[in-house]
Order: C-alpha cells, then structure tokens, then sequence
C-alpha cells in the first residue's frame, strides 16, 4: 500500500476479468440510495436461483452524465456468466491495472476517495480510464453506524508508457 497526503491508502492491483450480473438505471443522486437496495436483492436472488453466486461483494459503477444524473450498473459478480432475466443483465468488470483505496464513512462523503485515486494516477503518470466502481463491505440496512461503512473504491487506469 502507498499513503498519500490525502490520508487515503492507495493500491495498485491487476484486475482479472470478472463475470458479473446487474441491473442498470440512470438516477438522481438522492434515489441512488434506495435503488441499490432493490437492485442488489434482485440480482442476488437471480445468481442463486441460477446456481451462480453471488460470488462475491456488491458493486456498483457509476458514470456521471451532463444533466447531474448517474448511469449506475449494480450488482454482484458471478460464478459463471449468465444471460440474465428482466431487469437483470450481463456484464462484466474489466480486467488491467486500477488504483484501490477504501473509505471509511458514509457514502455522502466519498468523494475525497475519488479525488486521493485521480491524483496518485495522475502523480504517477496514469490516466484514469474508464469508470470507477465500488464495493460495498457493510450492509447499512444491517449497520446503522454508517461512520463504520467501509467502501473499496477501484478507478482502472492506463499506466505511464
């Protein structure tokens, strides 16, 4: 692990590719919340009934579009592919290089995360590539203390040549 100023801790790791089943809405930051309880029960209960997982923790990605909206993919990974059922889909987390760090807190206060992983790529003479995603270790239907929330944050990038 590398400490930045930031007092966020910053990994790098070699994604493998990995299957994944998710459900896709484009949201208001306010209705992400309540959506992603919904979508990760959906995709949940769909891995199981097909003998495909969950094979590991939630995720979301998340792109932020012109009109302040998120286009957000949720779900879990997959044990094998699957084709998917109603809202459910295919997809796929991209295998390369990322930088990883976790925040600890609730989710409202993320963002210094993001920006700790923009300036490392950046510092390190990367170029943040594709969308960043994140994996939810607490379930804060369960944990009410959301100061204790832990949030991998994972943004690919394109190493220095």
């Amino acid at each position: 692990m590398i400490s930045g100023m930031t007092g966020y801790e910053i990994e790098t790791r070699t994604l493998t590719e990995q299957d994944t089943a998710v459900e896709y809405a484009t949201l208001p930051i306010d209705e992400i919340g309540a959506w992603l309880a919904k979508a990760f029960s959906e995709v949940a209960r769909y891995l199981g009934r097909k003998g495909a997982g969950p094979a590991g923790m939630p995720s979301a990605r998340y792109s932020r579009r012109d009109d302040g909206r998120f286009d957000v993919e949720a779900g879990f990974p997959a044990s094998t592919p699957t084709n998917g059922e109603g809202d459910v889909e295919p997809s796929d987390l991209p295998a390369g290089p990322a930088a990883v760090t976790v925040h600890v807190g609730p989710y409202g206060k993320i963002q210094p995360a993001y920006a700790a992983l923009q300036a490392w790529i950046l510092e390190h003479g990367g170029v943040p590539e594709g969308h960043p995603s994140e994996v939810y270790f607490d379930d804060p239907n369960l944990d009410h203390d959301p100061t204790t929330w832990r949030t991998e944050v994972i943004q690919p990038y394109r190493p220095k040549p």
